[in-house]
């Protein structure tokens, strides 16, 4: 998605997985994504080969970064080297977050493209 500007409501959503909605802008060694967790969303533990850091937004939720599980509020930031396992839930309300991978997820990106291309954007 290269474009200088853009809003995230002008962002396709991805429905990552029951109660988790992504939108995601990429260039050609970044993407920066915004996850919104319906209460008590939950992402799976997983790990990929790239590297992510966020931020809360808005609400919280419970972040579990190799073994290590800490809540986390509007402000706080983390950090996920690539190849570590990590999981996220909501804490009963809703949640945002803005995330950064480096480098791009070829996966979010490619699945944004088809999800645009199918709304005819």
């Amino acid at each position: 998605m290269h474009m200088p500007f853009t809003t995230i409501d002008e962002m396709t959503p991805l429905h990552l997985m029951k109660g988790v909605e992504l939108r995601t802008l990429w260039g050609d060694n970044a993407m920066m994504s915004f996850v919104r967790f319906e209460p008590d969303g939950v992402v799976p533990e997983h790990d990929h080969p790239h590297e992510q850091m966020g931020t809360v937004m808005e609400g919280a939720f419970e972040l579990v970064i190799d073994g290590e599980a800490r809540v986390v509020r509007s402000g706080d930031a983390y950090l996920i080297p690539g190849g570590v396992r990590h999981s996220a839930r909501a804490i009963g309300e809703a949640a945002v977050a803005l995330d950064i991978f480096s480098p791009v997820r070829e996966d979010y990106r490619d699945a944004a493209i088809a999800a645009a291309g199918e709304a005819g954007e």
